[in-house]
């Protein structure tokens, strides 16, 4: 009876120890489940905020954008009118252009005139 009693200490003390090293194990297995987690829960923080960030980045680029396109069409508006302008002022001074032509061919040839006038005025008056 005492041989069963020591084989049965030794098969609880067996058993103990088992379940100690499995309980052990078994903490540590979710002690670095849980860093697992952790590391994992902070990386995806770090790129949610980072994902927050860029939306935020892209919102203001896309105002800005916008902005810009805006002051674009204002700028081709006003080189439009411009052009317009530069136009209407090269038609007229080409036309101003054209009449002081006409002019100075009318000055010249009234000039020639009156300059033929003379001349044969002194011979008419001789004779």
């Amino acid at each position: 009876m005492e041989a069963f009693k020591n084989r049965l200490i030794l098969i609880l003390i067996i058993v103990t120890v088992t379940s100690l090293v499995f309980g052990v194990g078994s903490c540590n297995e979710k002690r670095k489940l849980l860093s697992i987690r952790e590391s994992e829960m902070s990386k995806r923080l770090d790129a949610e905020e980072k994902l927050s960030k860029s939306s935020q980045d892209k919102m203001v680029l896309e105002e800005k954008i916008k902005a810009k396109e805006k002051e674009l069409q204002d700028e081709k508006a006003a080189h439009e009118a411009a052009r317009k302008a530069l136009t209407q002022e090269q038609m007229v001074s080409q036309s101003l252009k054209e009449e002081m032509d006409k002019l100075t061919k009318l000055k010249e040839a009234l000039e020639e005139d009156l300059k033929e006038a003379l001349v044969s005025k002194p011979k008419q008056q001789k004779r």
